[in-house]
């Protein structure tokens, strides 16, 4: 049986806000991949960063984000 190719593969995913009073680490280190036919849950509180991550995966911030 060979392994299945991902279809979505994140490595390290790190996005960063600048801010008057500095850097804000908004998601810092996301590894996963996905097969296709499997699903991806993301759960985390408010201000945890779940938005962040589907919005830095989609592409939809930009660098230095």
């Amino acid at each position: 049986m060979t392994t299945p190719v991902p279809l979505l593969d994140v490595r390290n995913l790190r996005t960063y806000f600048l801010t008057d009073g500095g850097d804000v680490r908004a998601v810092d280190d996301i590894s996963f991949s996905m097969a296709e036919g499997e699903r991806l849950g993301v759960v985390g509180e408010s201000g945890s960063g779940t938005s962040v991550t589907a919005a830095s995966i989609m592409g939809l911030i930009e660098p230095p984000g």
